[in-house]
């Protein structure tokens, strides 16, 4: 990994919003992306399951770790991706998935991309981008704990499924439109 690191220039980013198969799906589709993992981090017990997230007590939020080529696509523009992927004023949840393993929260990696997260935030509540307040939490990034392999690229490999039909596909269609060109 060392020298694939060097030699694109991967960088490490973090992000929960919502259902993990939207977010992934997204991101699998980014320039300069050159992986997105669903998984979980923010919780308090060691090697969760699936079904210990659902229950919400185990404090992990479904998240997607992306290794990103910095030369490609910078941290503030997988933000501003982020952004548009999830309501960033639902606490605890996204449209119908309620619960605290669905918040939003920027988990970084450092002290750069922690003031560009911060800063976002800053301008959107400025500007008054959304009517009710921006609940995203900022949050230093932990351990990370790999989903299921069948939450791997979920989306993409269920397209009949009907969650897949009614919440993940318009929600990528918005984003191909907006981000055409970021697309691979």
């Amino acid at each position: 990994m060392t020298n694939i690191t060097h030699k694109h220039n991967l960088q490490r980013a973090t992000v929960a919003g919502g259902c993990f198969w939207c977010i992934e799906a997204a991101f699998s589709q980014v320039k300069g992306i050159h992986s997105a993992i669903s998984g979980y981090m923010g919780g308090h017990i060691e090697n969760p399951t699936y079904e210990d997230i659902c229950t919400g007590n185990s404090g992990h939020a479904e998240v997607v770790q992306l290794n990103f080529d910095a030369r490609e696509i910078t941290y503030q523009e997988i933000i501003e991706i982020f952004f548009t992927l999830h309501n960033p004023t639902q606490l605890n949840r996204q449209g119908n998935d309620i619960g605290s393993q669905y918040r939003s929260t920027i988990f970084y990696h450092n002290e750069s991309q922690q003031a560009i997260a911060e800063q976002n935030i800053r301008k959107m509540r400025s500007a008054k981008i959304f009517e009710q307040e921006i609940v995203t939490q900022v949050c230093p990034a932990e351990h990370f704990y790999i989903g299921e392999e069948y939450h791997q690229g979920y989306a993409s490999n269920n397209p009949q499924n009907q969650y897949c039909q009614v919440i993940v596909s318009p929600k990528l269609a918005k984003f191909r439109q907006t981000f055409i060109d970021k697309l691979k």
